[in-house]
């Protein structure tokens, strides 16, 4: 007669084995990304191309929006002084979207000033355009690479309940197992839309930054402008 104590001890023992086995059975982030199905390609593919678009973009963003403070105190000083030939070799030395943005100024600095201040808007939203050329790519890949994540996962259950249905066998081992593998596909699919989201946003609110400093750059320029002119006219 097996007596309730080597019952619990045997239980015991076979809990700690599969603890250990559990324990022992170590899965590389490799081959958990193998298990996630056919899908992961796609997502994979979206990846690379955001992170790719992040990089470049940020170069461009940071390149084209930076100014020396030198060029742009010397430029402010020609032109409120009204030198404009010195304005336009001190601007010379810079270079990337501001550059471009008041060259266009000093050229049309004899018309209106309403015309002068429509053409660095137009001259802005030009440079812009320029410099934000792709970035809607990394606002469609964060909402796409989610999406394809919950598709695999949804194909993958749907997988698991025919099996179930065929074989008539319902075993938490499969289902379970069934699962894990599938929610991969979601898991790898919000990551890669996470990253595409952030890094979207982080270039807008740069070129939001710059479209800022360039407004406030434009009306001190264009008060400097008016009073010359005011002071003239006296």
């Amino acid at each position: 007669m097996i007596s309730l104590t080597t019952i619990l001890q045997v239980s015991e023992t076979l809990h700690k084995l599969k603890v250990e086995d559990v324990a022992n059975h170590h899965l590389s982030v490799f081959d958990l990304l193998m298990k996630g199905g056919v899908i992961l390609i796609p997502i994979g593919i979206l990846s690379i191309i955001a992170i790719y678009l992040i990089g470049e973009k940020y170069y461009i963003i940071n390149k084209g929006t930076k100014i020396a403070s030198s060029v742009r105190s010397n430029f402010k000083l020609h032109v409120k002084n009204n030198e404009p030939e010195k304005a336009m070799t001190a601007l010379s030395a810079g270079s990337g979207a501001y550059k471009a943005i008041f060259t266009h100024f000093l050229k049309n600095l004899g018309g209106p000033v309403r015309e002068i201040e429509a053409e660095i808007e137009s001259v802005s939203n030009i440079e812009v355009s320029k410099l934000n050329q792709n970035l809607n790519y990394l606002g469609i890949i964060a909402g796409v690479a989610p999406m394809l994540g919950f598709i695999g996962t949804i194909s993958g259950i749907i997988k698991i309940f025919y099996n179930i249905s065929v074989t008539d066998n319902i075993s938490i081992g499969i289902i379970s197992g069934g699962l894990y593998e599938k929610m991969i596909s979601s898991g790898s699919g919000l990551i890669v839309g996470v990253i595409a989201y952030c890094g979207y946003h982080v270039l807008n609110m740069k070129l939001d930054r710059f479209i800022s400093f360039v407004e406030a750059e434009s009306f001190e320029i264009l008060n400097s402008v008016k009073e010359l002119r005011a002071k003239k006219e006296e």
